[in-house]
């Protein structure tokens, strides 16, 4: 029996032994699970991220433009400009406008203090009513002159009267007519005291000289005003500038070496600072016969072809000067086709103008020869096909064989 028990105690498994051996196989385990997520870990951050950018389509469009023949910036000016004053100096009671108002041709603007002038009116219109009574008063003497000087020599004809009567009669009637011609000359004296007294009082009401808006207003109720500056800068010289909006129009500095481009009545492209997609056909008014010797430019005046509420006066503006209509081919020549993309995907290396192009998710530099500009678009006259994808947004250091990815539009 104890022979046999011995046996049974040599096949008995020791559990201590199996649990040491159990222990290191899990810890190997778990080793290598973690050097193998390591390992993806390393490989996966090595990987380059795709850089985010926006593409816009390279586009040709047909245009029978004529040929720009030099470029210039200015601005928008107005014609008919003016700061509204009084004729006369006075304080300021009532100021009817404000900024960006419409005004008409006579319109009332402002009002000045009046009290004075209105009593002095009252007073020439009194001595007008005295000088009236009596021009009256003598008109009446004169009547009675008449028939004394009647009845007197109707007595002397019949021998009652005596001559020294009638001469008495014909000297008070010449002295009353004297009377009145004098009485006659101070009514119309006192009429032009009325109508001057009228005229200044008209003169404290300002009015528009020109249909136009309000572009400031440089007055308030209570300040002085006068047609003339004073010192002390307490006395205002103007109620409000106003401005023609029909008589807007653009003056360029065009440099004396590129004038000789430029002629009266030559067509012109303008495109405002403010809203550069909007081409606004205008066309030269006059070359400004004189020359600016500091900054070697001539001032040319363009006039715009239709007026629009977008344009304002001092508004920036780019200007284009075509082939003038003398040197351009027939108007029945064919259109052209030109390749269009956005301003923004041109950019600059060194000396080369290039572009980069969306090719199979990667970045393709191109360089490229441009014309003239169109609103916010340029015209390319070599290096791009139409239908290609030109980046317009995406990192300044943008290199050539980056990996990218178009963002949503």
């Amino acid at each position: 029996m104890a022979l046999e028990k011995d046996k049974l105690d040599a096949l008995r498994i020791d559990n201590e032994a199996w649990r040491d051996s159990s222990s290191t196989k899990w810890i190997w385990l778990a080793l290598v699970l973690a050097a193998v997520a390591g390992t993806l870990y390393f490989f996966w951050q090595r990987q380059p991220e795709k850089i985010q950018v926006s593409t816009a389509l390279v586009r040709t469009e047909t245009s029978s433009r004529q040929t720009t023949v030099l470029n210039a910036s200015g601005y928008v000016t107005a014609r008919r400009k003016a700061t509204v004053s009084a004729k006369i100096t006075g304080k300021v009671t009532e100021v009817l406008i404000e900024e960006g108002m419409e005004v008409r041709v006579g319109q009332i603007l402002a009002r000045l203090e009046d009290v004075n002038l209105v009593a002095t009116l009252n007073l020439a219109e009194a001595q007008l009513q005295a000088a009236r009574a009596a021009l009256a008063e003598t008109e009446v003497r004169i009547a009675q002159a008449k028939r004394d000087l009647q009845r007197s020599s109707n007595l002397l004809d019949k021998h009652v009267g005596d001559e020294a009567t009638v001469d008495t009669d014909r000297a008070n009637l010449e002295a009353l007519k004297a009377r009145i011609a004098a009485q006659r000359s101070e009514v119309a004296v006192a009429e032009r005291q009325v109508a001057l007294a009228e005229q200044n009082l008209d003169d404290t009401i300002i009015r528009a000289p020109f249909s136009g808006v309000v572009i400031s207003k440089d007055a308030q109720p209570g300040e002085m005003i006068s047609p003339v500056s004073a010192g002390g800068g307490f006395t205002r010289t103007g109620i409000g500038t106003l401005v023609d909006m029909g008589s807007l129009e653009i003056e360029v500095d065009v440099n004396e070496s590129y004038i000789n481009r430029v002629s009266p009545d030559q067509p012109v492209e303008a495109v405002l600072d403010a809203y550069p997609d909007w081409t606004i056909p205008a066309r030269v008014l006059a070359i400004v016969p004189t020359a600016d010797r500091q900054r070697a430019t001539v001032r040319v005046r363009i006039g715009l072809d239709r007026t629009d509420p977008r344009i304002l006066p001092d508004m920036g503006v780019k200007v284009a000067f075509a082939e003038p209509d003398r040197d351009r081919e027939a108007a029945s020549q064919a259109p052209r086709t030109v390749t269009l993309i956005p301003q923004k995907a041109v950019r600059r290396d060194g000396d080369a103008t290039v572009v980069f192009v969306l090719n199979r998710q990667r970045a393709e530099r191109r360089s490229i020869s441009l014309g003239d500009r169109r609103g916010s678009d340029v015209v390319v006259m070599r290096g791009l096909n139409a239908g290609e994808r030109v980046i317009t947004d995406g990192p300044p250091d943008l290199k050539d064989g980056q990996e990218l990815q178009e963002t949503s539009p």
